[in-house]
């Protein structure tokens, strides 16, 4: 079955382009609230399983060994933009640790804050694992090891102590065991997981539904409060965090993936676009948050350049749109 259309792109007045995807919406129940297409369909959780593989820093007790607090916790969580705030707590964490910069292995790139990129190169310098949008994920990973005396040097390896760990905590949120996930190397080069879009969906509805004084509860109560280390400036996961404080989680995932923990509702929302391409997805979420009554005038005004972004040519003429082409509601 195709997957309905999610997005047009048009150009003119027809529409050029359409990416298709799914969408599923469930309680902490793993009730399927509404759906668009296959809600069982398998899909790469990427990033979207960030706030879950920092969920051991709390359980294991690493959190209060080393006095990481919410800013940390939240920084474990997300997708970073290798702005300088974000490296700068990054290079703490380690700090704490007894590490150097040294101990990523999660590679480097260009931060994705062209501002931060533009001023990195303006200095001269070169890019390192600081900057890397799952610096945050690796620093979970080696406070871990660090709690745990395990060993770092290998602790991308999927049967490293650390690694077994993550996933048995991923597979407990999301309601799949374990030896029915199957794992593949995210970009980063850490272990990356599948699951049906129901359950990644299930997993962030038991995030929103955590009590407060719970691990996920505590976890979620630093995410919220620090929406600033979920994206970073200009993404549309802070944006939309900052226009709803307190009210709902907002995570990005490469290849077309996100998630939301709706706080009020105790629901999840996951998303797939099914071709990968990331322009199908503000205005996606942004109509999900818009269809599911949760965005006032204020809201929508502050999230206007996300919902429909127009398409500029090489003399920044408007030429299209990219616009939203579903309806949860029917």
């Amino acid at each position: 079955m195709d997957a309905p259309v999610l997005v047009e792109v048009t150009r003119g007045p027809q529409v050029e382009s359409r990416h298709r995807g799914q969408i599923a919406v469930v309680d902490a129940g793993g009730n399927l609230s509404r759906h668009l297409g296959d809600p069982e369909s398998s899909v790469c959780m990427r990033s979207l399983a960030k706030p879950f593989q920092a969920l051991p820093v709390l359980t294991s007790g690493a959190a209060a060994a080393f006095g990481f607090g919410p800013p940390e916790l939240a920084l474990f969580s997300g997708s970073l933009s290798g702005q300088d705030f974000q490296v700068e707590l990054v290079t703490r964490v380690l700090a704490r640790l007894g590490l150097t910069p040294e101990a990523l292995q999660c590679g480097a790139h260009p931060p994705l804050h062209r501002g931060a990129a533009q001023a990195l190169v303006k200095a001269g310098v070169r890019p390192t694992a600081l900057h890397h949008t799952c610096a945050g994920k690796h620093a979970s990973m080696l406070t871990l090891c660090v709690h745990h005396g395990w060993p770092i040097a290998d602790y991308l390896n999927p049967e490293h102590a650390v690694q077994q760990l993550i996933v048995r905590t991923v597979a407990r949120m999301v309601g799949v065991p374990p030896e029915k996930i199957p794992v593949a190397l995210d970009g980063c080069g850490a272990p990356v997981f599948y699951a049906p879009l129901q359950n990644i969906a299930l997993g962030y509805a038991r995030l929103a539904a955590a009590q407060p004084d719970s691990p996920a509860g505590n976890l979620m109560a630093a995410i919220l409060a620090h929406p600033r280390l979920i994206g970073g400036d200009e993404r549309l996961d802070t944006a939309v965090m900052e226009a709803l404080p307190g009210r709902v989680f907002a995570k990005s995932g490469a290849e077309g993936g996100y998630a939301l923990a709706l706080m009020d509702e105790g629901l999840g929302v996951a998303v797939k676009i099914e071709d990968g391409h990331q322009r199908a997805l503000n205005p996606t979420i942004v109509a999900i948050l818009e269809q599911l009554g949760l965005l006032s005038p204020e809201d929508r005004e502050a999230l206007a350049a996300y919902g429909q972004p127009p398409i500029l040519n090489h003399r920044k003429q408007e030429v299209g749109r990219i616009r939203p082409a579903f309806s949860l509601t029917e």
